[in-house]
């Protein structure tokens, strides 16, 4: 489904900004904190946005990679979340990080008291809530983008 965008108008900036100005500007600034005020380390912070962003489908966040202090993700990090099952690149957090955004995302009634225990051995609950509130951003929003053809314009409005 494709939104019409005036002619020169930027297609995030005009969805986000100026269609629903109320809900977008919340959301860009909920999305924007997601990224500015996270404690999950890196690697458990990718591995659960990366796997949202290939059930997504959504281009724009299959080629992001989340920097903090000039560190990112190696290459290949993105093959290794798809694999999570099998793959011996994530170690137990990534790895859970990455099945929670699949489940959160495909399956949620399957999040039953063994995984909750398996995922409270690895993080605080703290912790969980903050990629749980993650998780629902990416998925959200990736999904928006994607859905109306944005995805392939999308930028965050901190890069």
């Amino acid at each position: 489904m494709r939104i019409d965008i005036p002619e020169g108008k930027d297609p995030i900036g005009y969805v986000w900004g100026e269609m629903v100005p109320g809900i977008g500007r919340a959301a860009s600034k909920f999305s924007a904190a997601v990224y500015a005020d996270s404690t999950i380390d890196l690697r458990a912070f990718e591995a659960a946005r990366l796997r949202i962003a290939q059930i997504n489908g959504c281009l724009f966040c299959q080629d992001w990679r989340t920097e903090r202090d000039g560190q990112t993700v190696e290459t290949g990090f993105d093959d290794a979340v798809e694999q999570w099952r099998t793959t011996d690149v994530l170690d137990e957090r990534a790895r859970l990080a990455a099945e929670y955004a699949e489940r959160y995302a495909l399956d949620h009634h399957s999040l039953d008291d063994e995984f909750g225990e398996r995922m409270l051995a690895q993080f605080s609950q703290t912790e969980v809530v903050e990629l749980s509130m993650s998780i629902g951003s990416w998925l959200a929003f990736g999904r928006l983008n994607r859905v109306f053809g944005l995805d392939t314009v999308c930028a965050l409005p901190s890069h």
